[in-house]
């Protein structure tokens, strides 16, 4: 979606009128994983995301990530593994799989990417400048959420998807491998890890929708949250 603004300068007695476009959300390529699971993306500003929830089960080198369905193993990983929410496939088509960030960690997965070629998982601050481009915090959830009640257990009046990014409410899976929240919110990692005085913290920075609010929040490396790639 292609939204123009009027900027009105005065030249003495006449108005020059000058339109600027700007790409709050206009549907772009598709893309396919190593798996052959395809992806609409949408170009937001000069990003290109992608408007669904990650699939994959491998590496895009053909490595397999592992499925941990266990509470107990998923509590205690140090490397990367997946599981559907609630361990039910069913959910996959919808919401995608749960990775915990040592799936994304070039340190921890051999130096591996897990989007499709020409994708990655985003830095936190490229997440932040997407916020930033849709308005901020306070306001940039609505033009990220999904509309309507169909996926999300409430609406907002200025949920508006505006940006087609589509953000669906796919739960989460905690330190503790229990499963929380769908229907209700959407956590996407990034790839950032989180620093104290230098030194690494077990945790990494991630964005949460849960109402017309986006957050920008921390949380331990081994929770399972939905992943969105953007592209190089």
């Amino acid at each position: 979606m292609k939204k123009l603004f009027a900027l009105i300068v005065f030249v003495g007695s006449s108005i020059l009128f000058t339109l600027f476009a700007q790409n709050i959300g206009r549907q772009s390529i598709k893309i396919s994983d190593i798996e052959g699971n395809s992806y609409n993306t949408v170009l937001i500003g000069n990003q290109h995301w992608m408007a669904e929830n990650l699939k994959v089960s491998k590496y895009n080198d053909g490595t397999q990530i592992p499925n941990v369905t266990d509470d107990t193993k998923w509590s205690g990983l140090s490397s990367g593994a997946w599981c559907y929410y609630n361990n039910e496939v069913v959910n996959n088509s919808k919401y995608g799989k749960l990775y915990n960030w040592y799936a994304i960690s070039l340190t921890t997965n051999g130096n591996k990417n897990l989007c499709p070629s020409g994708w990655h998982v985003p830095s936190d601050i490229e997440w932040t400048v997407l916020i930033k481009y849709l308005g901020g915090e306070d306001v940039a959830g609505g033009k990220l959420k999904g509309v309507g009640t169909t996926n999300w257990s409430y609406s907002n009046t200025d949920d508006s998807n505006i940006s087609l990014f589509t953000g669906l409410p796919g739960g989460n899976r905690n330190d503790a491998g229990s499963f929380e929240n769908i229907g209700e919110g959407a956590y996407w990692w990034s790839s950032s890890e989180v620093f104290w005085k230098s030194e690494a913290t077990g945790m990494a920075w991630y964005r949460y929708l849960f109402s017309s609010i986006e957050y920008r929040k921390k949380t331990n490396q081994v929770n399972g949250l939905s992943i969105r790639c953007i592209r190089d």
